[in-house]
């Protein structure tokens, strides 16, 4: 991580971040992942030192901070763990889409616990016939009087189970995006129910289930915004959130740059360190250049987000896909670094190339990062 650019609040926030990450997220990823834990004990601790709402007003426990020092935020948790850093950040995202749409009761109601991680948040769009098309979701949420009646399966749902409220986008009114509405559902509301956890191929030391909504009856004062809005709350939350994912990346090959030149150094070969090798060094050189390269661009794309840049949804998905296509490459090439023993779980190293595999899938596969790059050369070119 360079810091030549950064405030001396944001070096002071990536230092306190990084103790926390090495204290109480590196000793323990590659257990959790193997016993597929959740820790919610350590997540409370990260929401102690204002984690879990970093995008929230301070008048209901938030950090109030913008886009480029959430993105430090989760670049830096992500080198202790990325499948926690990546919770933190769908948690953070939920927290900002209640924050930012939500009325004032209903940002007292909701607010306290998230940002205490009291009460876990997670984020529900992707439906079992719905992933890339998500205006195309069928979950109905049909008006009775001075309720709705939330019917249908949510898929994919990171923290199903374990976290305590979802933020549901259910379809009022007619097809299309303008016919979706934004929803606060309760685990414990009747009607509510989770399918088994998922195997998955990394991200285990959190659970991914479906959630499923069976006739569940919410107050309207749970509605976020006005009947039609969820489609475009949900296309700004998830603006941030794809830099949220875009820094774990950044975090996690990080971490497997750092490991590899430690093993290099460590390691003889033909009578000297690996680490003399140019073949080799040449390699770094070039993982080291390409993240930094990404790391410039999700910066950019988190300072446009901030000043409200009308192209920061199309450098937002240009950020998300260039670095987690990198971040992937970058800890594969680790792992080849490592030889024999990056393939062994105790090393760490094959964690975080499965980890970050899912991070070109979520939040918009990078396929649909394209299109939304594409449509905007090609609206600006009109």
């Amino acid at each position: 991580m360079t810091t030549t650019t950064l405030t001396k609040d944001q070096l002071a926030l990536a230092e306190v971040t990084l103790d926390f990450a090495q204290r109480h997220l590196a000793p323990h990823a590659v257990a959790w992942d193997r016993d597929k834990h959740f820790p919610v004990d350590v997540l409370r601790k990260a929401a102690g030192l204002g984690l879990a709402g970093v995008y929230v007003r301070e008048d209901h426990g938030g950090s109030a901070l913008g886009r480029a020092d959430g993105v430090l935020v989760f670049e830096v948790l992500a080198t202790g763990c990325p499948s926690i850093a990546g919770y933190l950040s769908i948690h953070n995202m939920v927290g900002w889409m209640i924050d930012r749409y939500g009325d004032d009761g209903q940002r007292a109601r909701w607010l306290p616990g998230i940002t205490s991680a009291d009460t876990l948040a997670s984020y529900c769009l992707t439906e079992p016939g719905a992933g890339s098309d998500a205006a195309a979701l069928r979950t109905t949420a049909r008006r009775e009087g001075d309720a709705y009646v939330l019917t249908g399966v949510k898929q994919f749902i990171s923290g199903a189970g374990a976290s305590d409220v979802y933020v549901v986008m259910a379809r009022t009114g007619g097809d299309g995006p303008s016919g979706i509405s934004a929803f606060v559902v309760r685990s414990d509301d009747p009607g509510v129910s989770f399918g088994p956890d998922e195997h998955k191929m990394g991200w285990n030391a959190q659970p991914t289930r479906q959630v499923v909504l069976d006739g569940v009856r919410v107050p309207a004062d749970r509605r976020i915004g006005a009947e039609g809005d969820g489609f475009r709350i949900a296309m700004n939350g998830l603006n941030g959130g794809r830099l949220g994912i875009a820094a774990c990346s950044l975090g996690g090959a990080q971490s497997a740059l750092d490991r590899s030149l430690a093993h290099l150094a460590d390691r003889e070969a033909f009578g000297a360190p690996l680490l003399q090798a140019q073949a080799l060094q040449f390699r770094l050189a070039d993982m080291a250049t390409e993240l930094a390269a990404a790391r410039a661009l999700v910066r950019q794309a988190a300072e446009a987000l901030d000043r409200g840049d009308r192209t920061a949804p199309q450098l937002c998905a240009m950020a998300k896909r260039f670095a987690t296509d990198t971040g992937y490459t970058v800890a594969d090439r680790a792992l080849q670094l490592h030889g024999g023993y990056g393939y062994l779980s105790e090393y760490g190293i094959e964690k975080i190339v499965r980890d970050l595999r899912v991070h070109q899938i979520l939040e918009g596969t990078n396929e649909i990062m394209r299109v939304i790059v594409a449509r905007g050369l090609t609206e600006a070119a009109r």
